[in-house]
């Protein structure tokens, strides 16, 4: 470790131990990027997806608050129908004259169990293969939810309910690579051997599972939106984060922090993924043309033969802008990226100086190349240096 990232080190350890943190100058620090030694990144990243609050004597009551919050959502959420009736003292017969499977009633608990489950089998197909160049999603946690695997709770695992709903799942889960419709057909799939399949043992749960989880929580708590494909590559880098948290008093709680972060971070993006806003000036078409239109104004020679060549900005910034990036490069690349964004008071107009960057950076290959060619650079991106590209979109902010 060079003497220079010592020092970095240290600057971070000072600007976290301040009863009250400076969120400007902690702003200004985490842009460069954030150390990830001591668990530095995990916390910064907590600061700035506005969870934890600035007064640190806040926090042991805030997160004990919070995390007793989100076991209430898994009572609540993940639990059969009939069951917390039953556990009130009622027998199971009781239960199931009152609220059966088969009761038409659009309030039965029973109908929107089997609802959810539409929605259940969409994550459980995404949540699967989430990063497939790494095995890590695929291991066991250290910290399985005990709600949820305790044998004495009659709470069900959602891999269960999948497997009970669908009977070729494991058929779809081998053939799964990526997003559909929006991954990036130019990175190669590293897949696992056939073991990285292999159920868990009982009283273990992998680490795809708990995604799967969050995923599930924050659409049930979100019907406006629910769940939309590709937000698994969203909570994906932010839970990995904070599970490989090396101070293991808050990667135990990993699973509860990640939906906190994610739901805040949601609220600042949702409106690219709900599609009746598409056209509004929330939307995600506003967004994408937005990118040509800072092109437009930073390199007007680019931006005309990209139109000439007719390549529209949804051809490939709909993929960059909806999943912050996380497509397009190798996972710590993309952590790196979300460093400086989430470190910028207006990340999502930083992102689309970031895209802006991406294509300047490539504008001979683009200027000399024909459509085909320009369509293959930009739907699978060349340049793997991140830190060029943080590095020219701070100069396109710049005006330089």
């Amino acid at each position: 470790m060079s003497s220079l990232y010592r020092n970095r080190i240290q600057e971070f350890k000072v600007a976290l131990s301040e009863e009250k943190l400076n969120l400007k100058s902690l702003r200004e620090l985490c842009f460069s990027g954030i150390p990830f030694e001591g668990g530095i990144r995990a916390l910064c990243w907590k600061v700035l997806l506005n969870y934890l609050p600035l007064d640190q004597t806040l926090w042991d009551s805030f997160l004990k608050k919070q995390r007793e919050v989100y076991t209430q959502f898994l009572r609540e959420m993940i639990i059969q129908p009939g069951i917390a009736k039953a556990n009130l003292g009622l027998s199971r017969e009781d239960v199931t004259m009152e609220d059966h499977p088969l009761n038409p009633n659009p309030d039965s608990k029973w109908n929107n169990y089997f609802r959810d489950n539409e929605v259940l089998l969409q994550i459980d197909k995404d949540v699967r293969r989430l990063y497939p160049d790494m095995a890590f999603f695929q291991r066991p946690t250290d910290y399985p939810c005990q709600l949820i695997l305790d044998p004495q709770n009659d709470y069900e695992t959602l891999r269960r309910r999948v497997e009970q709903t669908t009977l070729k799942a494991q058929t779809v889960d081998r053939n799964r690579s990526g997003v559909t419709n929006v991954s990036s057909p130019g990175k190669a799939l590293h897949l696992y051997p056939s073991n990285e399949y292999e159920v868990l043992p009982s009283g273990c749960e992998a680490h795809w599972e708990v995604v799967e989880r969050i995923l599930f929580i924050y659409a049930k708590l979100n019907p406006g939106i629910a769940y939309v494909q590709g937000m698994n590559e969203v909570v994906g880098p932010i839970y990995y984060t904070f599970a490989t948290d090396p101070n293991d008093q808050w990667k135990e709680h990993a699973e509860a922090d990640t939906f906190f972060c994610f739901t805040n971070l949601m609220s600042e993006n949702r409106d690219m993924f709900i599609k009746s806003l598409d056209d509004s000036q929330c939307g995600i078409t506003y967004k994408m043309e937005s990118v040509y239109s800072m092109l437009k104004e930073k390199d007007m020679e680019l931006y005309m033969k990209l139109q000439e060549q007719n390549i529209k900005p949804q051809y490939f910034t709909f993929r960059w802008l909806t999943l912050l990036l996380s497509q397009e490069f190798l996972l710590p690349d993309v952590i790196r990226i979300w460093d400086t964004l989430f470190s910028d008071k207006d990340r999502f107009d930083f992102l689309i100086l970031v895209c802006c960057a991406m294509l300047v950076l490539i504008r001979d290959q683009l200027l000399a190349g024909d459509f085909t060619v320009n369509m293959r650079l930009l739907q699978d991106y060349p340049i793997s240096d991140v830190h060029t590209i943080l590095a020219k979109a701070k100069e396109l902010q710049d005006g330089s």
